[in-house]
């Protein structure tokens, strides 16, 4: 405590903007998980593994993609590999829905949990077979290299990781509009309270479950593709995060989109704060504050209770 308080202005203001950071891929990670929970009723174990692919998919794009197709010079930008990807990560994604996980959905959870953990280890290990363990990197665009200089805070910021806030809460709050305020949100709603009366009024239950995973999984391709000039893409990346952002979900509230959001920015901020009270308990700080809000509130912050 006292060295927070005896920190500069500036150096906390810097904390808490790395925490912020961190949030913003702890707030989209867990938007696509509570989507997915909230309506399929699936634990996505894989979503880790989902944001490495998106990553991966990227880097492929950028680096590879040319000498692949006997076109060395052809080169994707970062700008296109942004929209691609998720995509690509979203066919995938639909495709392992329809194919196998659909006949999982009447079972108990726990066999989609285990189905999901045991796709995340073969996509984990493909990739490292493939690419080894190594971090690999990509150059970010010209527009988001260099600086950026706040004189209000006397700060200086990479402009990078300010697009990386802007991107994911803007992406957040895109989604929380679109379940919450529209028709389409409306119908997703009632699927999770009565998919049958929501068949019997012409509704095609199915491909709308089929959608939604599939969006999920691209907020998770997403978030690799920002992240992968941040912290290099990796086999592993996804496995390193995954735990932390499942306890965000956990403390927001299973299924809950908005606690979701909120609960993973901050967290984030929490995290950059107890890097500077006690750093050697940082890495424990969220799992640590998952313990109290489920004695406290087993349903979550946000969720709903029985």
């Amino acid at each position: 405590m006292d060295a927070l308080i005896s920190m500069s202005p500036q150096a906390l203001a810097a904390q808490l903007t790395l925490g912020l950071i961190n949030g913003s891929f702890y707030a989209l990670l867990s938007l696509g998980l509570a989507i997915i929970f909230g309506l399929l009723n699936v634990i996505n174990f894989a979503h880790g593994a989902l944001y490495m692919l998106g990553a991966f998919v990227a880097w492929i794009a950028m680096t590879q993609l040319g000498g692949w197709i006997g076109q060395p010079d052809l080169q994707i930008n970062y700008w296109l590999a942004l929209l691609l990807a998720p995509v690509v990560v979203a066919a995938f994604g639909i495709l392992v829905e329809t194919s196998m996980l659909r006949r999982l959905y009447k079972l108990d959870h726990l066999y989609g949990l285990l189905f999901t953990f045991g796709l995340a280890l073969v996509l984990e290990g493909l990739f490292s077979q493939w690419y080894g363990t190594a971090g690999q990197s990509y150059a970010v665009p010209e527009a988001l290299s260099g600086p950026m200089r706040i004189d209000e805070l006397r700060m200086v910021l990479p402009k990078y990781r300010i697009w990386v806030v802007f991107a994911s809460l803007g992406l957040c709050a895109l989604t929380w509009w679109g379940i919450e305020r529209t028709k389409l949100g409306a119908y997703l709603r009632a699927g999770t309270e009565n998919p049958k009366l929501l068949k019997a009024f012409g509704v095609n239950v199915p491909l709308m479950i089929t959608l939604t995973y599939g969006y999920g999984v691209l907020l998770a391709g997403f978030a690799g593709v920002l992240a992968a000039p941040v912290f290099q893409v990796s086999p592993l990346m996804g496995s390193n995060l995954i735990i932390v952002v499942f306890a965000v979900v956990v403390i927001g509230g299973m299924g809950s989109i908005g606690g979701a959001v909120l609960t993973g920015l901050g967290l984030g901020m929490i995290e950059a704060l107890g890097k500077i009270v006690y750093p050697q308990a940082s890495a424990i700080t969220i799992f640590v504050i998952m313990v109290i809000v489920l004695m406290w509130r087993p349903a979550g912050l946000f969720g709903k209770t029985a």
